[in-house]
């Protein structure tokens, strides 16, 4: 019973790690709407740089939901 506990809690903390991957999807698309307010001319070369920063931060929270996973499932 202690170890089901421990997995839960343990799972539930490694999910805390989305917070900072929804905050960094925010920033990415916010800079990119600033970006484009002020040079709306680069909008094609900006996206391509959005879209990049945008995978590679949901790229984290898959890792942290991974984790979560794992610890759940595995241990």
């Amino acid at each position: 019973m202690i170890v089901t506990a421990a997995k839960l809690i343990g799972a539930g903390v490694a999910t805390v790690g989305l917070t900072g991957a929804g905050i960094g999807i925010g920033t990415v698309f916010g800079a990119f709407i600033v970006g484009m307010s002020r040079n709306p001319s680069m909008e094609q070369k900006m996206f391509k740089f959005c879209l990049m920063g945008f995978a590679l931060t949901e790229a984290m929270a898959l890792f942290v939901l991974m984790m979560a996973f794992l610890i759940l499932f595995t241990f």
